[in-house]
């Protein structure tokens, strides 16, 4: 399920013969409390809960992930497989529209073409654009009560820049006890996890530090401690418009469990041929 590379009419042409748009209401899987018992009372007689479909899964999951504000319906683009792959509130359509100086109509559709090549639009991605090369983000982390247990993660997409460019993060920690640490991946790399990948020893690759344990967490950059209150910067040249993924958790000197906030001016310059 994905447009590929087509021109408008191809792509009209294609999410006409492949695809069903529908609108979902929140209250329906998500009832706001003053409607709750209404609602509870009208699933009583039901024999099974849509809300454990799959498919109310994963629109549920869709909900966790993204814009937080409150929308009376959203769009979802789900794949046959119940792939989550981009999500639209009713609610903000005017906004983001507008942001991307775009009618309504246009915007929506570039939504749904974005989702079928595979940017998650909605989905708490960072699109990056030519006409739009920098955007922020405001997120937690928290340090982890074992090594590598624990992520706050967002995806940075630049495919639009396809002749490369150096992306620049700006990242400011939050004031609470927790230290920031943060590494850069490639978009395709599995995060990593308690389990010390081969080729490394599990000491070692506990105690986060060292040439061996930074060979083995193969990330493209890392700021290895930002403190509360400060900011630090990662810059990455890259040579083509890929997918990136910063992630942010505490590190190994700050209190495990300790949660702090960090806001992030993610900027792309592209390359000149």
């Amino acid at each position: 399920m994905r447009a590929g590379v087509l021109s408008d009419e191809q792509n009209i042409e294609f999410l006409n013969e492949n695809f069903i748009n529908t609108w979902i209401t929140t209250t329906e899987l998500a009832p706001k409390p003053n409607i709750s018992e209404a609602i509870a009372k009208r699933r009583e007689h039901k024999s099974k809960n849509f809300a454990t479909h799959p498919l109310a899964q994963t629109i549920m999951k869709g909900w966790k992930t993204g814009s937080k504000k409150s929308s009376p319906a959203d769009c979802f683009i789900i794949s046959p497989g119940l792939e989550l792959m981009g999500r639209q509130p009713v609610n903000d359509l005017g906004d983001d529209s507008r942001r991307r100086g775009l009618r309504a109509y246009a915007y929506y559709f570039t939504f749904l073409k974005d989702a079928l090549v595979g940017r998650c639009p909605g989905l708490g991605n960072l699109i990056l654009r030519k006409e739009q090369p920098s955007l922020e983000v405001l997120n937690t982390f928290r340090t982890p009560m074992v090594a590598h247990q624990d992520y706050t993660v967002v995806v940075i997409d630049t495919t639009a820049f396809e002749d490369g460019g150096t992306l620049t993060i700006d990242i400011h920690v939050g004031t609470d006890d927790a230290k920031g640490k943060f590494h850069l991946f490639d978009g395709t790399k599995a995060l990593p996890t308690e389990k010390a990948p081969d080729g490394i020893d599990a000491d070692i690759w506990n105690s986060q530090q060292g040439a061996d344990y930074v060979k083995a967490l193969d990330a493209l950059a890392t700021v290895w401690h930002i403190d509360p209150g400060d900011t630090e910067r990662i810059a990455h040249p890259f040579d083509h418009g890929q997918l990136f993924r910063l992630c942010a958790t505490g590190n190994r000197w700050s209190e495990k469990g300790s949660i702090n906030a960090f806001h992030a001016k993610i900027s792309v310059e592209k390359n000149e041929k």
